[in-house]
C-alpha cells in the first residue's frame, strides 16, 4: 500500500455500515468514513475526495473527508463562516450556546471546530461575537 496519512483519494461509497460507510478507496483498498465524522449527506455510490485519516493494523483505512491536519482544517472553517456571513447579509445567529445540531445544520462543521474558527476570526478581528449570533467586522 502506498498511502500514507494525510494522502488526498478518490472514494466511492460501497455501503452503509452500523457506524458510518464502507468506502473503496483508490478503487483498491477497504476504508470506513465514521458516521459522527460526516457533515454532509452522503449515499451509497457516490464519489466523493476525501483523505487518509488513519491506517489499521488490519490494513483498512479510516477516511475523512475534511484534510487532515488542525491548522489547514481552522483555515478551511474560518473561511467557510466568512461565507456564510456573506451570503446572510453580515450575521449568523450562532454562537457558543448555539446547539452541536444547528452549527452543523448551517455550517456543516462540528461544534467544537465553529467554536475554534470562530476564535480565530475573533482573534484577527474579522467578527463581533454577541449573544444573538457573529457579525462581520
Amino acid at each position: 500500500m502506498d498511502l500514507k496519512i494525510g494522502d488526498k483519494v478518490s472514494l466511492i461509497v460501497v455501503r452503509k455500515a452500523g457506524i458510518g460507510f464502507t468506502v473503496l478507496v483508490e478503487e483498491e483498498f477497504e476504508g470506513m468514513l465514521y458516521r459522527n465524522e460526516l457533515y454532509q449527506k452522503i449515499e451509497e455510490g457516490q464519489r466523493l475526495d476525501g483523505y487518509v485519516k488513519k491506517i489499521r493494523d488490519d490494513g483498512k483505512l479510516d477516511i475523512s473527508l475534511n484534510p487532515i491536519g488542525f491548522k489547514r482544517t481552522v483555515v478551511t472553517n474560518e473561511i467557510k463562516i466568512l461565507n456564510a456571513l456573506k451570503a446572510n447579509e453580515g450575521f449568523l445567529p450562532l454562537h457558543d450556546k448555539s446547539t452541536p445540531d444547528e452549527i452543523k445544520y448551517q455550517l456543516g462543521m462540528s461544534k467544537k471546530a465553529f467554536k475554534s474558527a470562530v476564535g480565530g476570526l475573533f482573534k484577527q478581528k474579522l467578527i463581533v461575537i454577541s449573544e444573538e449570533g457573529i457579525t462581520k467586522s
